[in-house]
């Protein structure tokens, strides 16, 4: 094990003070199409929950598409391809980023994750495991749209947060992917974010038409955990490659995240399964449904 790796475990130990009993949210985030700010809002929704004194990792499980390192300015060398190469260990690829972050980096390797042979899904299922107790939170940051890979990060996790914006287009399909997801009898528990609302009565606005539609069309409880402002600052922070609410605290944006990380704290643990379970009823499911 490298010398990084070491540090990192040790890290989360001495952070956690090896309490194996803690409990882990799993919470997977998603969207019903591309260019909502989704992977920007996992990034800097984790830091501020790390800030607010949780210890989270972030999975970055956007196949094809994964940049939460890009948005951190971070170069990443170890990525999930090589946990299931059986290559490095869980330690060896979490990487840390800003405010303390542990992240890990994604790519193709979550596709490869549902081609796996039984044997090579217990090595994945055991190194995942280790991570029982170390950590508050573990966020997976999704593809857009409902791919196969998503739908298994969605039945498997404990909370789906989905990200919309006041576009029409974007609210249709944050509705499809619900209704979708309902259609195929996965028991999900949703939580709805509206990001870039030109202020709080459009966020409102958004938030209500598709929390009624999915109530009253597909009897789902769709909870608003908060809304973002579109704030110029968060465009600037990408091409500094700065996550915004460590390079503009205090703007809209960024105290839109910190609302939203206090009522996701403060929210009841989904209905689907308890936090105490966490990684390992997440590795149940997730073993179940990729056989």
């Amino acid at each position: 094990m490298n010398d990084q790796a070491e540090a990192l475990r040790n890290l989360v130990k001495q952070k956690n003070g090896l309490e194996a009993s803690r409990g882990t949210r799993i919470i997977t985030v998603t969207s019903g199409k591309g260019g909502v700010g989704k992977s920007n809002f996992s990034l800097n929704f984790a830091i501020t929950l790390q800030r607010m004194g949780k210890k989270v990792l972030v999975f970055d499980a956007d196949i094809g598409m994964a940049n939460i390192d890009v948005l951190m300015g971070v170069s990443s060398t170890s990525h999930l391809y090589h946990l299931f190469k059986q290559d490095k260990t869980i330690w060896d690829i979490v990487q840390e980023g800003p405010a303390g972050l542990h992240f890990i980096a994604g790519g193709s390797g979550f596709k490869d994750l549902l081609e796996l042979s039984e044997q090579e899904m217990k090595w994945f299922a055991g190194q995942i495991e280790k991570l029982h107790g170390m950590y508050d939170v573990i966020l997976f940051d999704t593809g857009a749209g409902l791919s196969k890979e998503t739908v298994t990060f969605i039945e498997a996790a404990q909370e789906t947060i989905v990200v919309t914006t006041p576009e029409p287009t974007s609210i249709t399909d944050a509705y499809a992917l619900i209704k979708m997801v309902k259609a195929k009898g996965i028991d999900a528990s949703f939580k709805l974010i509206v990001n870039r609302a030109g202020d709080k009565k459009e966020g409102r606005q958004t938030a209500e038409k598709i929390s009624m539609a999915a109530e009253r069309f597909l009897q789902v409880d769709l909870q608003t955990l908060g809304m973002i402002a579109d704030d110029p600052n968060v465009s600037k922070a990408v091409k500094r490659q700065v996550p915004f609410t460590i390079a503009f605290p205090g703007t809209d944006a960024s105290r839109g995240v910190e609302e939203i990380a206090k009522r996701f704290t403060e929210s009841k643990q989904a209905a689907t399964g308890t936090a105490q379970d966490g990684v390992k009823g997440f590795l149940h499911k997730m073993f179940r449904l990729s056989r």
